[in-house]
């Protein structure tokens, strides 16, 4: 992991501290946090954040600053439900807002918590 990545990854993990079943993995070339078997957040190697949310909360949500449509490869727009958030835009309020809507949306798909 990057340093970037590497700062990203454990404030996340300070967020998540009590959700139950966590793990990490390589994925999208990011450094993932899974809960309950589910992508919530990846941190990329810059320290920017790819999040997965209620793709209901799409357009809302990419409204906000330093929010875009996550893109993966060269130019492929990812699905609705998929954000990407600039590091410069992760403030300890804004990591936590990005982290609990990832997790909304993780108890919804997995039916488990919240």
């Amino acid at each position: 992991m990057t340093p970037a990545q590497e700062e990203l990854v454990e404030r996340i993990r300070d967020l998540i501290a009590d959700e139950p079943v966590q793990r990490e993995v390589s994925m999208f070339g990011d450094h993932c946090i899974l809960v309950n078997d589910k992508m919530i957040v990846g941190a990329e190697k810059d320290g920017g954040l790819l999040v997965r949310v209620s793709a209901d909360r799409n357009d809302e949500l990419v409204l906000r600053a330093g929010a875009r449509q996550a893109v993966m490869g060269h130019g492929r727009e990812m699905g609705p439900g998929w954000i990407t958030v600039d590091a410069g835009e992760l403030d300890e309020e804004h990591l936590a807002f990005w982290v609990d809507a990832a997790l909304e949306n993780n108890a919804a798909v997995t039916g488990i918590g919240r």
